[in-house]
């Protein structure tokens, strides 16, 4: 296996912004508000957090050619990073700590529409408040 060089790494990683970029206008489009982008804390990384009524979805997105590679791309460690930082993200924002939340997935493939996987994953247990 090739490892990824610098040029790699840059394509990738502009992969990964236009892909956030087009699950959030799908997820506006689906009538959700987009609360933050490509939140980066000690504890984990949110690629989007949005908001539907009383809802936070914090939203992981992965773009891939096969659909099937793409929804099965994040593994549970993953998620409970996530879970962290939706914890520490939420913590700081009084008016948003009575929202219900949910863990998403948006996968990205080339020339099709963005498939919005809802409640992907459940923590074991809910912290309290939720």
């Amino acid at each position: 296996m090739a490892r990824a060089g610098p040029g790699r790494r840059e394509a990738a990683e502009a992969r990964g912004r236009r892909a956030e970029t087009l699950a959030a206008l799908w997820l506006r489009a689906k009538g959700y508000r987009i609360l933050d982008r490509r939140v980066r804390l000690t504890v984990g990384e949110i690629d989007i957090i949005a908001r539907k009524g009383k809802l936070l979805a914090f939203i992981e997105v992965k773009a891939r050619a096969d659909f099937t590679i793409g929804a099965n791309a994040v593994t549970s460690p993953s998620w409970q990073r996530i879970n962290r930082a939706a914890a520490s993200w939420t913590a700081r924002r009084e008016k948003l700590q009575a929202c219900d939340w949910r863990f998403d997935l948006v996968v990205i493939r080339p020339m099709r529409r963005p498939l919005h996987l809802i409640d992907q994953w459940r923590p074991d247990f809910a912290p309290s408040g939720r």
